[in-house]
């Protein structure tokens, strides 16, 4: 049966649509230049390149050269050396990695460092002033809501992000509030004891 005349079936329709274009688009009769073929090759291999990234961290500006996909994470404790913020599962369910980006708390493991730039980043190294503590890492001192203290930079950072949402202060409410930040120690009780003193505080 001449070509003319067969039916006219989804992968024949594909092809007569798509298939021109794709060879204009390559040029060559469909050939690509070996040196183009070596060069996108040779990039695939090298991955993202590193670019320079200005980060305003606890007040101060940092330049760093960074790959695109690097966290905000990764950025604060290999190229800032800000190691109060906590690496945990790095899947964003422990939360001992929460920094406040504009005053928001996120998961530094899950954000791009590269997207917080024009953004105001404040870690734990940043809540105090000189030698007057935070209210709320007063708090925490006060009412023992530590005990390995791995996840206290972040449970404080969320804490202080938590009051600035206006939340309710009561026990069910801090414990829905601040379930995303895990306290393998179990201390509880005495971090909702903490955040309520400083929230009366505040």
């Amino acid at each position: 049966m001449p070509a003319s005349h067969r039916p006219l079936t989804r992968r024949r329709f594909i092809t007569n649509t798509f298939a021109p274009g794709i060879v204009l688009a390559l040029g060559n009769g469909g050939l690509m230049p070996s040196a183009n073929a070596a060069t996108i090759t040779r990039l695939r291999r090298q991955g993202p390149q590193p670019v320079p990234v200005t980060l305003l961290v606890n007040g101060t500006d940092h330049t760093v050269s960074i790959e695109p996909r690097e966290t905000l994470l990764d950025t604060l404790r290999d190229c800032i050396g800000l190691n109060g913020t906590k690496k945990g599962c790095d899947q964003g369910t422990c939360g001992a990695c929460t920094v406040l980006v504009n005053g928001t708390r996120v998961n530094s493991c899950l954000t791009l460092a590269i997207m917080t730039q024009g953004k105001a980043v404040t870690t734990i190294e940043g809540l105090a002033r000189g030698e007057e503590l935070h209210p709320m890492q007063a708090a925490f001192l006060e009412h023992d809501g530590f005990q390995c203290g791995y996840c206290t930079p972040g449970q404080i950072l969320s804490a202080v992000g938590l009051l600035g949402e206006g939340r309710p202060l009561d026990d069910a409410s801090i414990r829905e509030w601040m379930s995303g930040n895990i306290c393998r120690c179990g201390a509880y009780a005495n971090i909702a004891a903490a955040i309520q003193s400083a929230g009366t505080t505040a």
